[in-house]
C-alpha cells in the first residue's frame, strides 16, 4: 500500500521506521510545514518525495494510507481531507477533541468507505498482551479493579514547560494532560469497558497560566468494578504503571520499564503462596532488569507496541477487515474523556 506521513515531530520516527522496513507499505511521501524537516525525514527513511503542502501531496502521491502525526487541533481537518482524497487514515491520539467531532469524522469516513484508526499503541505492548492472555486463560478470574497511573515531570523543563514557545497541547480542552489521557483511558477501558459512573478531580497545583491542569485523579465505576486513572507531574520517578486485579489474582507492569509481577495462588496453599510469589516475581524482576538494560543500550523505546499495532492495522486494511483498534475502542475512549471533563462529573 502507498503510504504517506504528515508531520515529522517526535513520534514520526517510530511510524517512519515501521514504514521504511515494512513489506506492507511503500513510503511514497513525507509532509511537514518545515521543508528541511520533511526533506530530512524523507532522506533518512527512504521516502520517494517530501512536501510542505499536504494537499499537493495527496494530489500527486495519491497515498492509500496517510499517517497524521500533527498536533491534535489539526487532526479533524487533515483527516477529512485525506479521507476525501481516498486514503485510509491512521491518526495519533486524540483523533478529535470531543466525542461529537469524533463521531462526525467517523461517519464521514464510513460514508467514503475509508478506515479511520486512532493510535492506541500501548495496548499492543508485550506486557499488556500478556495480561490479556492471563485474563483469557482464567488466571486472574473476573477482573474487578484496574489502576492506570502515569507520572511525568512535565513542569521541570522540556517541550511542555517553555513559556516562550508554548506547546500546542496547552490549547487542548484539558491542556497538556489531554495529550496523555487517551492512553490512560483506552487501557482502563480494555479491562472495564462500560463504566456507568465517572468522577474526576482536575488540579493545577502550581497555579501558573501556562498549564490548565497538571494533575488528574479519576474514578470509574461499573457496578462492582472500579478503575482509577491517575496523572501526576509532582511525583517521581517517571512511570506508566498498570495494575489489574481479579477475583483470583493480581498482575502489575510498567510500560516505561517493563516487568511482570503476578500474585496468584501457588502450590503449597495460602501459607506458602506469598513466599512462592515473592521468589517467582523476584526472578522475573531480575530478568526484566537485564532486558531493560539491553533496551537502553540498544536505544529501544517504550513504543514497541506501535510497530505491532501498525503491522496488524496494515494487515487488516489489506484484507479489508476491521482494524485491531475498532470503532467501539475509539468511541469508548472519546466518550470517557468527555465525561471526565464534564463539570457535573468534577470533584
Amino acid at each position: 500500500m502507498k503510504s504517506a506521513v504528515i508531520g515529522t515531530g517526535e513520534i514520526s520516527a517510530e511510524h517512519l521506521k515501521f514504514l521504511a522496513d515494512s513489506k506492507s507499505a511503500d513510503l511514497v511521501a513525507v509532509c511537514d510545514l518545515s521543508r528541511a524537516a520533511a526533506r530530512y525525514a524523507a532522506k533518512t527513511f527512504r521516502a520517494i518525495k517530501s512536501y510542505t503542502d499536504y494537499k499537493q501531496m495527496l494530489d500527486q502521491a495519491k497515498p492509500d494510507v496517510v499517517h497524521i502525526l500533527t498536533p491534535p487541533t489539526t487532526h479533524v481537518a487533515l483527516a477529512t481531507d485525506c479521507i476525501d482524497a481516498g486514503a485510509h487514515v491512521i491518526c495519533e491520539k486524540p483523533v478529535a477533541l470531543s466525542h461529537d467531532q469524533f463521531t462526525s469524522l467517523w461517519s464521514h469516513a464510513k460514508d467514503k468507505g475509508r478506515a479511520l484508526v486512532e493510535d492506541h499503541n500501548y495496548r499492543f505492548n508485550r506486557p499488556v498482551l500478556k495480561i490479556e492472555k492471563l485474563i483469557a486463560d482464567g488466571v486472574l478470574g473476573e477482573v474487578m479493579e484496574v489502576d492506570v497511573r502515569m507520572a511525568l515531570a512535565i513542569r521541570d523543563g522540556g517541550r511542555f514547560a517553555d513559556e516562550n514557545l508554548p506547546n500546542p497541547a496547552h490549547k487542548l480542552p484539558a491542556g497538556v494532560i489531554h495529550d496523555f489521557i487517551t492512553h490512560l483511558s483506552y487501557l482502563a477501558l480494555r479491562f472495564i469497558p462500560d463504566p456507568d459512573k465517572v468522577s474526576a478531580a482536575w488540579s493545577n497545583h502550581q497555579g501558573d497560566d501556562l498549564f490548565k491542569y497538571d494533575d488528574l485523579d479519576a474514578i470509574l465505576v461499573a457496578g462492582e468494578k472500579h478503575a482509577r486513572l491517575r496523572f501526576s507531574c509532582r511525583t517521581g520517578p517517571d512511570c506508566f504503571a498498570l495494575t489489574v486485579r481479579g477475583t483470583r489474582a493480581e498482575v502489575q507492569t510498567d510500560l516505561f520499564h517493563p516487568f511482570m509481577r503476578l500474585i496468584k495462588p501457588r502450590k503449597g496453599g495460602d501459607k506458602l503462596s506469598p513466599v512462592v510469589n515473592q521468589l517467582a516475581n523476584g526472578l522475573n524482576l531480575v530478568g526484566a532488569s537485564f532486558g531493560n538494560l539491553r533496551n537502553k543500550l540498544m536505544q529501544r523505546s517504550p513504543y514497541e507496541g506501535l510497530h505491532t499495532f501498525l503491522s496488524w492495522t496494515y494487515e487488516a486494511l489489506q484484507q479489508d477487515v476491521e482494524p485491531p483498534v475498532t470503532f467501539d475502542d475509539m468511541d469508548r475512549a472519546s466518550r470517557l474523556i468527555d465525561q471526565m471533563l464534564l463539570e457535573g462529573n468534577r470533584v
